[in-house]
């Protein structure tokens, strides 16, 4: 019985994950959205990457977060999500890598580190019962 407890409570928390992280995401996908990714293309070019790779900001902050939501393919939402994030700390947020905010003392990029890391856990976690996509179940 206590295991049955146990596993319910993963399951609780990998939804939580999931969920938290999607609505973060999609307010950065909202405003891409609305804004466009255009400003995106110049990054990309100063690493000798094509500029369409910045329409991959839809998938990563819209599209992934709704399937996080569903608990649909969630691992490889996630996935997706880490490449993201690793591109926008990579290419963008570069400077500010070693950056400690002179406000309260935070790591400069602490909020996109973050996402990246919930987005890992993710990937290795799975989406949990309460998904779409279900782990098949072992016996133990």
């Amino acid at each position: 019985m206590q295991y049955v407890r146990h596993q319910t409570a993963d399951d609780v928390g990998k939804l939580l994950l999931r969920v938290s992280l999607a609505a973060i995401l999609l307010f950065h996908g909202i405003f891409k959205i609305t804004h466009g990714v255009e400003w995106i293309k110049q990054p990309l070019a100063s690493v000798g990457l094509p500029g369409g790779l910045a329409y991959g900001a839809y998938v990563a902050e819209v599209a992934a977060p709704v399937f996080l939501i569903l608990g649909l393919q969630t691992r490889f939402a996630a996935l997706v999500i880490v490449f993201d994030m690793l591109m926008a700390m990579l290419l963008v947020l570069r400077p500010q890598l070693g950056v400690i905010k002179p406000q309260g003392g935070g790591w400069a990029v602490e909020l996109e580190a973050l996402i990246l890391l919930v987005a890992l856990s993710l990937v290795f976690l799975g989406g949990g019962r309460y998904a779409i996509t279900r782990p098949k179940p072992t016996s133990r």
